[in-house]
């Protein structure tokens, strides 16, 4: 397996951004682990489950901007992937403008957004479609991912050709060093996809089961953090789906039980009507009610920037894949 992106004067971790390489070190405000800024999956036909590139490009620009003004934002993971409307150049301009980094991703969603190309396609031919994407940069734009995700599945158990996708993506993340992110339907499954991406030699510290506060299940969160495995709590704020005191109430458990290294937290806009500008609760919500939350419920600063900031740079960086690597994340 290839080791993380290394600074080549230093030799610690960098971070592929769709800007160019940029030093984890660099990386001194939170991160949102788990967000969109441009995509479509727009299946109904009402234009709701979108982020244009034109028409909301300047929204998300201005949300981010000031995040980073009133709460130090530093960088966005931004997993929107193959079959998702993925839009690498909006990305470096919307990075660009706001002045916070963000992380292209590369794979696919769940069954029901898959593109053609995983219909028919073998492992070994899908995997080789992620390695030359990573390593070539996104179609011509020059943009590369620095991350594998949304990775998804629907159900307790990946469908066979969510399952192709999965194990595509885990060889390719073991073939380029890069660390990986799923989508757990309703936070089902996550389970069986660690169990399927683990198996490849996969090691689960680069792996991430996605939308576990959606699933109101401690245990399963406990065994997912004590495999190495990270637990995202990446919906924050969408109430429809789930209350912001059941996601506290589970978080807290997590962190009593020992694992609040293995956390990550973020919101999840996958929606126009979620941008602040149309009166939804925003990328912001998390730092503006959540963690205002949590910290009443007694977690302090140094938990909160662990979660935050500390626990996603690790995750991308592969924190522990060797000596180098694990030594120089020790000072992220």
């Amino acid at each position: 397996m290839r080791s993380p992106l290394l600074d080549s004067s230093s030799n610690a971790p960098c971070l592929t951004t769709v800007t160019g390489p940029l030093p984890a070190s660099a990386v001194r405000g939170p991160v949102l682990a788990h967000e969109h800024l441009v995509l479509d999956l727009d299946h109904a036909g009402d234009g709701g489950a979108v982020l244009d590139a034109g028409r909301h490009r300047s929204a998300v620009v201005a949300e981010l901007a000031a995040l980073s003004a009133e709460f130090g934002l530093a960088l966005v993971i931004e997993l929107t992937c193959r079959g998702m409307g993925r839009d690498p150049r909006a990305l470096a301009r919307i990075a660009e403008e706001s002045c916070v980094a963000v992380v292209a991703a590369t794979g696919w969603y769940y069954e029901p957004f898959h593109p053609w190309e995983t219909a028919e396609a073998s492992v070994e031919q899908l995997t080789e479609i992620l390695v030359r994407e990573i390593e070539e940069g996104i179609g011509g734009s020059g943009v590369r991912p620095g991350v594998l995700g949304e990775i998804g599945s629907h159900g307790d158990r990946p469908s066979g050709r969510e399952s192709r996708a999965l194990l595509a993506s885990a060889h390719a993340a073991r073939a380029t060093g890069l660390s990986l992110a799923t989508h757990a339907q309703f936070g089902r499954g996550g389970l069986a996809q660690l169990e399927l991406l683990a198996g490849t030699g996969l090691p689960p510290y680069r792996i991430s089961i996605g939308h576990q506060d959606l699933l109101d299940d401690p245990g399963t969160h406990r065994e997912l953090a004590a495999s190495g495995a990270y637990v995202a709590f990446d919906t924050v704020g969408k109430e429809r789906y789930q209350s912001d005191d059941t996601r506290l109430r589970l978080l807290l458990a997590l962190l009593e039980a020992g694992h609040a290294d293995r956390a990550l937290l973020s919101c999840d806009i996958s929606r126009h009507g979620y941008l602040t500008a149309e009166g939804g609760q925003g990328y912001g919500h998390l730092f503006r009610s959540f963690l205002p939350a949590a910290r009443a419920a007694g977690v302090d600063d140094d938990l909160i920037d662990l979660m935050t900031r500390r626990n996603p740079l690790r995750f991308l960086t592969g924190a522990g894949t060797d000596t180098a690597t694990a030594t120089a994340t020790e000072e992220i």
